[in-house]
């Protein structure tokens, strides 16, 4: 009898113990890394930055004139070689913005080409003269070959940033 008592008893906590481990989860880790970001001009913060997408959007309601204060987030395509003046934003789709800095009073470092950005200011839409878009040919270390095709103004999608984040 003592045999069959205990065989039970053996046999209950098995059963126990396998149900368990069935009903244990693994719990993985969902820590957060936290972005770190290198920050030029105003201080300002990742928060509540739309797209590139939806910055993409809302350029196509603009018209030569308007203004929309709006922060985004993209990655650079280009920066000014000579100086980091200016940056180009991809937008999607073929599709770019061209930054510049507020009052000229920052800029961006030369090796900062692919880089993530967060950028806070004005969106804005403009047409870009032949001369100045020569000139910022020049500035992205174009030939002059590749400059002097340059013959018709361009209607630019455009950006009066005051802050930008870049993620380190």
């Amino acid at each position: 009898m003592k045999k069959i008592i205990i065989l039970v008893i053996a046999t209950v906590f098995t059963l126990i113990s396998c149900k368990n481990e069935k009903g244990k989860k693994e719990i993985k880790s969902t820590d957060k890394q936290e972005v770190t970001y290198l920050s030029f001009g105003d201080k300002i913060n990742p928060d509540q930055a739309i797209s590139k997408t939806e910055m993409a959007a809302k350029y196509k309601n603009l018209k030569e004139g308007d203004t929309l204060v709006v922060k985004f987030a993209s990655s650079i395509n280009e920066v000014c070689k000579k100086k980091g003046c200016w940056m180009k934003l991809d937008l999607d789709a073929d599709q770019e913005a061209m930054v510049r800095f507020k009052d000229y009073g920052f800029f961006m470092p030369l090796n900062s080409d692919g880089r993530e950005v967060i950028v806070n200011g004005k969106a804005y839409v403009s047409t870009t003269s032949v001369e100045e878009l020569r000139h910022l040919a020049k500035d992205a270390g174009k030939t002059e070959e590749e400059i002097s095709k340059i013959t018709e103004p361009k209607y630019t999608l455009a950006f009066e940033a005051d802050g930008v984040l870049m993620k380190e």
